[in-house]
């Protein structure tokens, strides 16, 4: 791996009692592109991401954000944006006055509230309740909660969870405009057709790493879908021990002759 990697991931395990629900799991993430961290339901993305973010303790392994653990990075919250099941908005506040309280704790001014009220295109909703809007409308605002302090990394967890067609095709150019500006995206998502207009590099998961790589590597530069190379990486129940991607991360698949 490059030291260059913005998030790190090194041997990370995690076992609730008798169940691993991560194992092993290696993986980098590099700046200004666009990662997407891919895998069932229950493969572990979601723990994996909140061993990275020092929600969940590994059992083993170590996890790294700009070279240190999420809980010793200085000025974490501002410099690490964060969109994920469990941070909903303030009971009884509108839009632009759940963004208000979340300004103030991270010590920025109501001007940069009304920039990412616009960003993801709330500004006409933003006085209403927030307990009012729609899924797609609350994915929104916790987009927008995650951009107010400007940050250098954005990690989400399944951001097009409830969007319509629209909605995620406005998620897709607003997250390759985020990298644009230099800024480096971590994406868990369960939908591969979407990912694949999306991102720059892979990880799949299935409890352990099946590849780590960029997505031209993964589909042989577009010669085959990232959903069939997906399905064939992880329904593989005994990838060869010790087998690594390009990338250096995962199994290494041989590319297709073609006649």
């Amino acid at each position: 791996m490059s030291a260059a990697g913005v998030v790190r991931a090194n041997g990370l395990t995690k076992r609730f009692g008798s169940f691993e629900a991560v194992h092993d799991l290696t993986f980098e993430v590099r700046p200004g592109r666009v990662t997407g961290l891919l895998g069932r339901n229950g493969a572990g993305k979601s723990t994996s991401l909140r061993m990275l973010l020092g929600l969940v303790r590994p059992t083993a392994g170590t996890a790294t954000v700009f070279g240190h653990p999420y809980t010793e990075l200085p000025d974490a919250a501002r410099r690490v944006g964060v969109c994920m099941d469990g941070i909903g908005p303030t009971p009884g506040a509108s839009g632009r006055r759940d963004l208000r309280i979340w300004a103030r704790a991270l010590g920025v001014g109501d001007g940069r509230v009304d920039e990412v009220l616009e960003r993801v295109g709330l500004t006409d909703s933003a006085d209403r309740a927030a307990k009012g809007y729609s899924t797609g409308m609350r994915q929104r605002l916790a987009l927008a909660t995650a951009l107010l302090g400007d940050p250098e990394l954005l990690i989400l967890d399944e951001p097009a969870n409830g969007l319509d067609p629209d909605g995620i095709r406005w998620l897709r150019d607003t997250l390759r405009a985020l990298a644009a500006e230099g800024r480096t995206v971590l994406v868990s998502s369960h939908l591969l057709a979407e990912v694949e207009q999306t991102v720059d590099d892979v990880v799949i998961v299935q409890r352990t790493l099946r590849f780590a790589g960029s997505l031209a590597e993964l589909t042989f530069d577009g010669v085959e879908r990232l959903e069939d190379r997906f399905f064939t990486l992880i329904d593989d129940e005994d990838p060869a021990p010790g087998a690594l991607a390009a990338a250096g991360t995962g199994p290494r698949t041989e590319r297709p002759v073609h006649a």
